[in-house]
């Protein structure tokens, strides 16, 4: 029996490789301008539609891609997040491998604190838009509950990594700071001391 022919479509030229280098610089457009203009006037003063117009893309484009500013408040933390968990990982002691895990808790506070201290409009933005299972917050309640468990097994670390972590939201980190007061350095002892109350120490 002979095969049967079948008439697919041709591919246009540079059909799909050409949308996704499209796709590719119309988000590195829409990033560059919302840097730009979150540094000018702040995140909370620039709107989608203020981005759409600096980057020069359509409304629809930018929504495609980012929902709304939350959405590109995250992407754009994308690489400091990534450093950040990178040093956790595999980074120098205290912060990374090779120190005790009381140690490694308490490094990872200070950095947290200096995180939000470097960028905090942004994560304050992004954390409106954020599941509390996805993204850098799932990675830090993880990284905290190992380091819990490690530090002392009849900890409740399930618990306890959750409230470790709400002493890091922007929320409480701008009370503190805005509200209260409180330096940096003070912020940095109270989260030893909360890490050695729920460690028992």
């Amino acid at each position: 029996m002979a095969a049967m022919a079948f008439d697919l479509p041709l591919a246009e030229p540079g059909g799909d490789a050409q949308e996704r280098a499209d796709a590719a610089r119309n988000r590195r457009k829409i990033l560059e301008a919302a840097q730009t203009l979150f540094a000018e006037r702040g995140v909370h003063c620039v709107s989608m539609d203020d981005v759409a117009r600096a980057a020069q893309v359509g409304k629809g484009t930018l929504y495609r891609r980012f929902g709304d500013r939350a959405s590109l408040a995250l992407a754009l933390l994308d690489e400091r997040e990534r450093a950040l968990q990178e040093a956790c990982i595999r980074g120098e002691a205290p912060l990374g491998p090779g120190a005790s895990a009381v140690e490694r808790l308490c490094a990872f506070g200070e950095a947290m604190l200096d995180h939000l201290d470097a960028h905090f409009d942004l994560l304050w933005e992004a954390e409106r838009g954020a599941n509390f299972r996805a993204g850098p917050y799932a990675f830090r309640y993880t990284h905290l509950y190992v380091l819990l468990r490690e530090a002392n097994p009849d900890c409740d670390a399930e618990y306890a990594a959750e409230a470790l972590l709400s002493l890091l939201t922007p929320a409480v980190y701008r009370h503190m700071r805005s509200n209260q007061g409180f330096d940096l350095e003070r912020m940095k002892a109270g989260w030893h001391a909360a890490v050695a109350g729920w460690l028992g120490r």
